[in-house]
């Protein structure tokens, strides 16, 4: 085997190399059209405006009616925080020849970034640097958030200002190019952004023993989605699980680390659960509840940071493999250890109860 891959070993190179560039083809042009499409919409919406009387409530109003309709044929990449971004993307730019020079060069979430810088001349800056340096969107991202335009516009070291930025950025310039672990895109083909592609082999093992997975977990849960795509102002976000107890009346978010715990993490389901609350609850709802679940949990998390007596965030362990019964009691007894480190008032409690 070793040897016939030796043998072969310039035919393979070429095929790779013949499907990366058909991959990359492929991207570029359904990126192209996902983009056109949202700025056309973006100028149907405005004109259609343009033509309404008291046009700030009839504006309102036709997001609102529009919405509901493109989302039963077309999904829910149209709801009215979407298409009040198509709005923007238009207003922003409105040069119709600029949008297709720079379209081949620069995905929607490009555009989405560029779309939260309020200076026009600072826009079009990011831009053109965005298409000329082939910047990936999180190193876009980190130049707006460091205020990198008005930096090396002041600084008389413009070359060490740049060498940073290219230092810092390095490492978000690997794999820019995901076609198939794109959800953006997967929306715009009419893709499901729960569909197999997306899935981690951790989020997989869970999904395909539901049922005693949510046995496991306590009564009364329904699953809801995974890789759930939640969208604010600034950002895309995606939920790895989200249950909901009949029984709590609350949704349940569970995000998987395939390793040990750490604060970002925490800081992370911190913030979904607040995000959960404003975005997605109903009336009637409680408030949502967050699990990171991780290969080790981690005393010191569990008492300094703000898991520490919280009754909406937990930590818990999963483990891959089926322990003897001696393991499996000590591992029981150091989890309450660390949730009772979590939960200091109800260590009492849990005393008597025993």
């Amino acid at each position: 085997m070793e040897k016939d891959l030796m043998l072969y070993q310039p035919i393979i190179t070429d095929i790779k190399e013949i499907i990366s560039a058909g991959q990359q083809s492929a991207y570029s042009a359904a990126n192209t059209a996902m983009v056109l499409t949202y700025w056309h919409i973006g100028k149907r919406i405005v004109e259609q405006e343009q033509e309404g009387s008291e046009r700030a409530e009839y504006g309102k109003r036709l997001i609102s009616v529009l919405s509901e309709e493109l989302k039963k044929e077309f999904g829910k990449s149209y709801s009215e925080r979407n298409l009040q971004y198509f709005r923007k993307f238009y207003l922003c730019f409105p040069d119709e020849h600029i949008v297709n020079t720079r379209v081949r060069n620069l995905s929607w979430s490009h555009f989405r970034s560029l779309l939260r810088v309020p200076d026009e001349d600072a826009r079009m800056w990011y831009m053109n640097e965005t298409a000329t340096e082939n910047w990936g969107v999180r190193t876009l991202d980190r130049n707006i958030g460091t205020q990198y335009y008005y930096r090396l516009l002041q600084s008389p070291k413009k070359d060490a200002v740049i060498a940073e930025m290219k230092q810092k950025t390095a490492e978000y310039q690997k794999n820019r190019f995901e076609l198939f672990k794109n959800p953006v895109m997967a929306e715009f083909l009419g893709f499901k952004t729960e569909d197999s592609y997306l899935e981690s082999d951790l989020e997989s093992a869970i999904l395909s023993h539901i049922r005693d997975f949510l046995m496991e977990m306590g009564k009364g849960f329904a699953f809801v989605a995974r890789q759930q795509h939640i969208i604010t102002d600034n950002e895309d976000y995606y939920i790895d699980l989200v249950f909901y107890n009949i029984e709590l009346k609350c949704y349940v978010l569970i995000d998987l680390k395939t390793g040990r715990i750490t604060h970002q993490d925490v800081g992370q389901i911190d913030m979904y659960v607040r995000m959960y609350d404003d975005l997605k609850c109903k009336e009637g709802d409680n408030p949502t509840i967050g699990i990171l679940l991780c290969a080790e949990t981690d005393e010191d998390i569990a008492r300094y940071s703000v898991l520490h007596d919280n009754e909406r965030l937990f930590m818990s362990k999963y483990m891959t493999y089926l322990p003897t019964k001696e393991q499996l009691r000590a591992e029981i007894e150091r989890q309450k250890e660390i949730f009772y480190m979590q939960h200091p008032a109800l260590k009492e409690k849990g005393g008597d109860e025993e």
